[in-house]
């Protein structure tokens, strides 16, 4: 992995990038290649200053409302790490039931009364279109942490980083995305924001019922990115530099049977990736299930573990952006 001293990024404090300040973090589409270059080149230098000093003050005396409709331990946790590390306080409401939203309180209402208290909204919500309807609301930045089968910008970019910070590169680069690609907000997210760079081929392996929205590689296909589906891993795994690997996830089937039928349909292990390159790198969202045996974490191109401390790098950057701070 690169080291703080090979940054291939701009030094921290440069550009303070003031088109960020105040600004809502819905979708990637936000984002241009100039953007994720900024944010990576500010995480990059995050994680040197937190491997230096852990905490510090660029963000004191600021507050986070951390909003959460859906059960989340490594995003909520993350937003309210990174907050800290940067020397600020967070309200944490992960158990909405016992709010007022109970009571019937619209979206617009509770971001509203939240905004009264905080600097910045972070909202999770099961409806597609929610953060959207949040950041309308709101005169205060809010971050979408994932709204329902949507997007999960936070994610790509953490995920985008993450290879970043592995491989040294972002262009030239074959990236196989492996599992629940209907379901999995990581994925149309991610896809968007590998279509910005260059040479990028993507792979997508998954059971007939479970394939990649056909929106999403409408908008991939428009930035003349190539793009395959199969549904065996066998033919692509050993030209892949990235291996994107999902959940199956249980919650978002209507039908139990139809989770059963594809719930075992791909599992990494040592046997399985002696196809792989030897310099490549799998990543994971979290949490896994059975998809990626034990037996593969101390594998060197395992990255999963690594891309969640990545992720609080990514986080500290976008809340130093939006509030001005970066």
């Amino acid at each position: 992995m690169p080291t703080q001293s090979s940054s291939p990024y701009l030094p921290f404090g440069e550009n303070k990038h003031a088109a960020w300040y105040g600004k809502d973090i819905i979708s990637v589409k936000q984002f241009e290649r100039a953007d994720l270059e900024y944010i990576f080149g500010v995480a990059h230098e995050m994680r040197g200053m937190v491997e230096r000093v852990g905490t510090f003050d660029l963000l004191k005396g600021k507050i986070l409302a951390n909003l959460f409709y859906e059960p989340s331990t490594r995003t909520s946790s993350s937003f309210t790490a990174a907050m800290e590390r940067l020397g600020g306080s967070v309200i944490p409401i992960n158990e909405v039931k016992y709010s007022s939203v109970s009571k019937g309180e619209s979206l617009p209402d509770t971001v509203r009364t939240l905004e009264c208290y905080a600097d910045v909204i972070v909202l999770r919500h099961p409806e597609t279109g929610s953060a959207a309807i949040a950041a309308k609301a709101a005169r205060k930045p809010v971050i979408n942490a994932g709204d329902g089968v949507g997007e999960h910008p936070t994610q790509a970019l953490l995920d985008t980083f993450t290879v970043m910070e592995e491989l040294g590169r972002l262009d030239n680069l074959t990236v196989t995305m492996l599992g629940d690609l209907k379901y999995g907000r990581t994925v149309h997210s991610l896809a968007r924001l590998l279509s910005k760079f260059s040479n990028i081929k993507l792979n997508y392996v998954s059971p007939d019922i479970l394939r990649m929205p056909k929106e999403v590689m409408a908008e991939v296909a428009e930035r003349n990115i190539p793009q395959a589906e199969y549904t065996s891993l066998e033919k692509v795994l050993p030209e892949t530099d990235v291996l994107y690997v999902t959940r199956v996830q249980k919650e978002r089937f209507e039908d139990p049977a139809d989770y059963e039928k594809v719930k075992g349909a791909y599992v990494i292990d040592p046997d399985v990736m002696k196809a792989a390159k030897k310099e490549m790198a799998v990543l994971h969202p979290l949490p896994r299930v059975t998809e990626i045996s034990v037996d593969f974490d101390d594998d060197p191109r395992a990255a999963y573990f690594r891309q969640m401390e990545y992720g609080l790098y990514v986080r500290m950057a976008l809340l130093a952006m939006v509030l001005g701070k970066a």
